[in-house]
């Protein structure tokens, strides 16, 4: 195989790893031999975290940048629109990128890889998390599956440019892969709003499955690690890590006000208060408020979308099997009890939330990695602390 030449920000950004501790010794040879580099399109778009900006970057017009961005700890976009995109400026919607190297590294030492484990990747993306598997564990046990036919073959050439070979497939990353199948992990690199149970299917007894569970609710995932059970008939595990990915096509949604709204605001809306605030739902944060993760897990199909000007809060549930919504304006330090909110459509969101946070703060405001779901043929249970304290439906 062919090593990519050394550069100062690259010995750096290895050093750093592993002097945080995310980068374990057993995973440090893939990451010296596997250069970030050579799975980036020449032009990127870095993600700055703080100011939650990209903006692009191309190798022929400025390789001291693109290098740096290949050997920084940041996200790197490499799609947008699904590939309907053209330019430099940004797309509308980011859909691959290439994950920050703490993050990948993190999940790598999560999945606990063992000599002669065969792996699962769902989402190949860019290709350098298959390649740092193949390059660990050899070609022939790694499985990586794209639904991008354009994503996979770039991949599958990026992979094979730098004599790794392992098996890209495109197709629907959903249905795992069963040619191939048992495996002893399956990884997925894409945010899922259920683990489906063709994962867990296609494990072997005792295997893992980590995976981006996502949240209806807002964007942020969380971690999930599922242990398959020894008759191989449901998987387990706790919620961990929160994390953002860009989610799995199919389940990706999209809200269109007018659909919910066909004859304007308020339409046939009932009014009523609330004693929720802004801080309560997690408004500003929910990759990081604790009741953010809960209120997903206790009001499913649901998705919360918030607009801050000054000091009020526009908030505004939508179902996602239906036409129900609610909406609010929170307003930071008014009294409790004094906000009108409406809700129209089969479901009252706005009373789930609200219960849903009275069960919150009446069970002590667990942490997020208390809960756990449970993955079976006939779908997902979640729970918290164990598998027999099944959340409640509220």
């Amino acid at each position: 195989m062919t090593h990519a030449p050394q550069r100062p920000t690259r010995s750096e950004l290895i050093r750093r790893l592993r002097d945080r501790g995310v980068l374990t010794p057993d995973w440090v040879p893939a990451f010296e031999a596997v250069d970030r580099a050579a799975f980036l399109p020449d032009r990127v778009w870095p993600y700055d975290m703080e100011s939650r900006t990209s903006r692009a970057v191309d190798r022929a017009t400025d390789a001291d940048a693109w290098y740096r961005c290949a050997d920084s700890d940041d996200p790197v976009t490499v799609q947008w629109d699904d590939g309907d995109h053209r330019g430099s400026a940004p797309g509308r919607v980011p859909t691959s990128s290439v994950s920050m190297p703490s993050l990948v590294a993190s999940m790598l030492s999560d999945l606990d890889v063992r000599p002669g484990h065969r792996v699962l990747e769902i989402g190949t993306g860019g290709g350098w998390n298959a390649g740092l598997l193949a390059h660990r564990l050899g070609a022939d046990r790694v499985v990586s599956v794209e639904v991008d036919a354009h994503l996979a073959d770039a991949a599958r050439e990026r992979l094979h440019r730098i004599g790794l070979h392992p098996l890209v497939v495109t197709g629907d990353g959903l249905l795992g892969h069963p040619p191939r199948a048992p495996y002893d992990r399956i990884v997925a690199t894409v945010g899922v709003r259920a683990v489906p149970y063709a994962w867990v299917a296609q494990t072997v007894p005792g295997g893992l499955v980590l995976a981006p569970r996502s949240q209806s609710y807002g964007n942020a995932d969380r971690l999930v690690r599922l242990v398959v059970s020894e008759d191989g008939a449901s998987a387990s595990g706790r919620l961990s890590t929160p994390v953002e990915f860009m989610k799995v096509r199919s389940q990706r949604h999209r809200v269109d006000q007018a659909a919910y709204l066909p004859d304007g605001f308020p339409g046939d809306a009932t009014d009523g208060t609330t004693t929720l605030t802004a801080a309560d739902l997690g408004a500003d944060d929910r990759a990081h408020h604790p009741f953010a993760c809960v209120a997903g897990l206790l009001v499913p199909d649901c998705t919360l979308l918030t607009d801050r000007r000054g000091s009020a809060v526009s908030a505004w549930l939508y179902g996602l099997t239906d036409r129900s919504w609610a909406a609010a304006v929170l307003v930071d330090g008014t009294s409790r009890g004094s906000t009108t909110v409406h809700q129209a459509g089969p479901r009252r969101l706005w009373d789930e939330l609200t219960a849903a946070h009275h069960w919150w703060t009446r069970n002590g405001r667990p942490d997020p990695t208390r809960f756990g779901v449970t993955v079976t043929e006939t779908g997902e249970t979640t729970w918290l602390d164990a598998p027999d304290r099944p959340l409640p439906r509220v």
